[in-house]
């Protein structure tokens, strides 16, 4: 028997070879290589060609995609009567034991393979995910999600709003709503990731039969990238086909990777059209995301994309404050206003600062103080000098006079309220580098000609009133000093 061997290994692979010859004449050379090259004849006997393909979901594409061009090939290169027979690869459940194979006749069609694959109930329920690419895991599936964060530390603001109140909608109905893909975009550090391990936790703690897994974009492409270098790209799409909420980090990094698009897109209408959520981040909004398949971005579009704006002096407060409950610390007033005010540009990096700054005081035995807190600044913020913000000129201003932030932006007309707006603004218009109409926005949106008006009218009373200019220099002073 063993001397035969070689006159059917002959057989069988010639015959397979002329029709791979038929078929890659009307596919694409994409489509070939991903379906097609993975395939490996096994035997023929009466007519009846046996091939091995790697994975259950392999069988079901090609008997839904691609059955009549082999019906056809088949026909042409053996005659009337040939068929296909389909081996199968399936992963025992015991951990010992090798994989084994099934033998399938093919159909006319998805549906009808379905019907012809029938297997006993002890055998397919002993099926596990045979997807064995470094990084992912078999069932059950390791969500990935980082447990510190959750939505009772994600700090809301005006900055963060919609993007909260649709992550939470998320949690909530996952695929029920119509926020499908959620895209939550901004820049570095302004908690996009806290945000969506935070929808991530609360799906799993609502739902807990819900398969979540969350992966950067980069590790993605690299187990995609593994996945063709071990020839089993298909069980990849099945398993991130497989789960009911799909967390992806920085979709951005999909950009020139034009075969890691094709094999998302794929994974992307799959969870789509079976109501599965889709949850993305970027450092843009989608329609400003470079070298991504058009096909993809649009359907990034088709839900929510929400943004993450840098968060305002009273939101930065607000972080800082928390952080340091969750640290059990407190500080002096003045030294959580001076951090809040000299780091605007992220979340991340106003953490890490209040991080140096425990350290220093632990390092060094030394109280932590305003002039401990603006040594460590120095050292930490590249430029201590940056721009004044208008909602800290607003504030010094109006504890200098005694009046509330709320008064100021209010449409109150009470001699000392207007006298404290008039020169907040002309502080806004004179140590920042906001427009006229950004300035007024601040100020319960009023327009840019009040802001010149307020700005005259400070100018002239500097020139006549010797108490009114003592009161500007000194909050001049002020102002200046604790930005250092």
């Amino acid at each position: 028997m063993t001397e035969n061997m070689p006159e059917k290994n002959l057989n069988f692979e010639t015959v397979w070879s002329d029709c791979l010859k038929i078929i890659k004449d009307n596919l694409n050379a994409q489509s070939f290589k991903t379906w097609f090259d993975p395939i490996k004849p096994v035997k023929l006997e009466s007519k009846v060609l046996t091939i091995q393909v790697p994975s259950q979901f392999f069988y079901e594409w090609l008997e839904e995609h691609y059955i009549q061009l082999l019906q056809k090939t088949l026909k042409q290169i053996m005659g009337v009567g040939a068929k296909l027979e389909y081996n199968i690869i399936v992963e025992n459940s015991t951990p010992s034991s090798a994989p084994y194979t099934i033998n399938v006749p093919t159909g006319n069609g998805k549906k009808a393979a379905t019907n012809e694959l029938s297997l006993p109930l002890n055998i397919t329920s002993k099926i596990k995910n045979p997807v064995i690419i470094p990084g992912l895991r078999k069932v059950p599936v390791d969500s990935q999600l980082n447990p510190k964060y959750h939505f009772d530390n994600f700090i809301e603001g005006e900055c963060n709003r919609l993007a909260r109140g649709a992550g939470w909608a998320v949690a909530h109905n996952p695929g029920g709503t119509a926020y499908n893909p959620l895209m939550i975009f901004g820049g570095v550090g302004l908690g996009k990731t806290h945000l969506i391990h935070a929808i991530g936790n609360m799906i799993k703690q609502i739902n807990k039969n819900k398969t979540v897994i969350y992966l950067s974009a980069e590790k993605f492409i690299n187990q995609y990238v593994e996945s063709v270098k071990s020839n089993n790209q298909n069980d990849f799409i099945s398993y991130y086909q497989s789960m009911d909420v799909l967390i992806v980090d920085d979709v951005q990094q999909f950009a020139k990777k034009e075969r890691t698009q094709e094999i998302f897109f794929q994974i992307f209408n799959h969870l789509h059209q079976s109501n599965k959520q889709i949850i993305l981040t970027s450092d843009k909004a989608p329609k400003d995301i470079k070298d991504v398949d058009e096909r993809l971005l649009s359907r990034f579009k088709w839900g929510l994309s929400a943004d993450l704006c840098i968060p305002d002096f009273e939101t930065r407060i607000a972080i800082l404050e928390n952080k340091m409950y969750e640290s059990g610390i407190t500080l002096h007033r003045d030294v959580v206003e001076y951090m809040a005010h000299n780091i605007d540009t992220n979340v991340r990096e106003l953490e890490g600062a209040l991080i140096s700054l425990l350290a220093q005081s632990s390092l060094n035995r030394k109280e932590i103080d305003l002039d401990l807190a603006k040594q460590m600044m120095k050292n930490f913020v590249k430029n201590a000098t940056r721009e004044i913000s208008i909602e800290y000129i607003q504030k010094l201003v109006c504890d200098y006079y005694n009046v509330s932030v709320e008064n100021v932006k209010s449409k109150t007309r009470k001699r000392e309220i207007v006298q404290a707006r008039q020169i907040a603004m002309y502080f806004a218009k004179d140590l920042t580098k906001a427009s006229l109409k950004n300035i007024g926005t601040h100020f319960g949106n009023r327009d840019h000609s009040t802001v010149i008006h307020a700005c005259q009218t400070v100018n002239d009373l500097m020139d006549t009133d010797k108490k009114f200019r003592h009161d500007v220099d000194e909050l001049n002073k002020r102002i200046r000093i604790n930005t250092y």
